[in-house]
């Protein structure tokens, strides 16, 4: 090889050396601006745009009830619309299953409770609570188990003793692997009754329920104050007792479960959630938003002297340890009134 040839091999070298910086510094800037334009974009002003909140219930339920009253008044101060859905069906996967797959933008938001952990329990679902991320704890609801107007049954301490006089004769409304499926066999484990001694009838939603209850097509079915609140002042549905420590200032007249011997303290806690990788930023002003319309004196009156909950705001920090901690609770007692996967 001449001289030549070696200047000019050395010269190809020098040039491909050049071409495969060159190159990697097109493709670090090209990431570094894709990054920048990703930051961009999550920091701009959210939200820009109209807010859908997905029920897995149908209307009329206290799920209904309550996040259309709460969502009324974030919208105040995220400055767009929320818009609240129905979307009941597959014992309340169907709904949860859509946020699940939605875009992570905070466009699309979940609105549910224990009903997630519950489904993945019984085997309906293959997804908990740990499917999305949480923004904020919102409110605990007591159960009320009740009947119709006329019933023998007047205190629920009296439903043992009617299951055994009339075993498989009873029906108790329920949603399949939700909250008050889950009630009535927590119910049934304190007070001796056998689930084979009795008939579940499943329905779709709990105001498919209060329907059916009115008809006298059931026995019971565990309500609350959202959604049987004037039937029970009308007179035409019971309360059989509350679920909780204390009784309820809208129900004063009404003993709790514990005051009749069924040491059963049972509550539906609500929270917000959305679908995975949604930018903290977003989550975060979201639970603001959330926190400022539970924090009305009036939203807090209505809440627990109309509908027996109280707010119970959590951020998504907090709320997602309080999730934990609930499935771990949730699960042992699963296990021990057979609410099986």
């Amino acid at each position: 090889m001449n001289a030549l040839q070696v200047l000019l091999t050395i010269c190809r070298r020098i040039l491909l050396r050049t071409s495969i910086v060159v190159a990697l510094g097109i493709g670090l800037l090209a990431n570094a601006l894709a990054v920048s334009d990703q930051a961009e974009a999550n920091s701009a002003a959210f939200p820009a745009s109209e807010i859908t909140l997905v029920m897995p219930f149908g209307e009329g339920g206290a799920t209904d009830v309550l996040f259309r009253a709460i969502a009324e008044q974030a919208q105040t101060y995220l400055e767009v619309p929320v818009t609240p859905v129905n979307m009941p069906g597959n014992g309340a996967t169907l709904g949860s299953r859509y946020v699940q797959e939605a875009p992570a933008d905070g466009y699309t938001l979940l609105g549910s409770h224990q009903t997630i952990d519950l489904a993945y329990f019984a085997g309906l679902s293959d997804y908990s609570h740990d499917a999305f991320e949480p923004v904020a704890l919102l409110t605990r609801t007591v159960n009320i188990p009740s009947t119709y107007a006329g019933h023998p049954v007047t205190q629920a301490n009296h439903i043992a003793a009617m299951v055994e006089q009339r075993p498989g004769e009873l029906l108790f409304g329920i949603v399949a692997n939700s909250t008050d499926n889950f009630f009535w066999l927590q119910f049934f484990e304190l007070t001796g009754i056998s689930a084979d001694d009795v008939q579940f009838v499943r329905y779709p939603d709990t105001g498919a329920q209060v329907v059916a209850l009115l008809g006298g097509e059931l026995d019971f079915a565990m309500l609350n104050l959202p959604s049987a609140n004037q039937l029970f002042s009308a007179g035409a549905l019971l309360p059989l007792g509350v679920a909780s420590e204390a009784r309820l200032l809208a129900l004063p007249e009404v003993p709790t479960l514990i005051e009749q011997g069924v040491e059963l303290v049972n509550t539906t806690d609500r929270g917000i959630f959305a679908p995975l990788d949604t930018p903290p930023e977003r989550l975060e002003r979201l639970a603001d938003a959330f926190e400022q319309a539970l924090a009305q004196p009036a939203m807090t009156h209505t809440l627990q002297y109309t509908h027996g909950t109280v707010v119970d705001f959590r951020p998504r920090e907090a709320y997602e340890r309080y999730l934990g901690e609930q499935y771990q609770q949730l699960q042992a007692l699963a296990e021990a009134v057979s609410f099986e996967r």
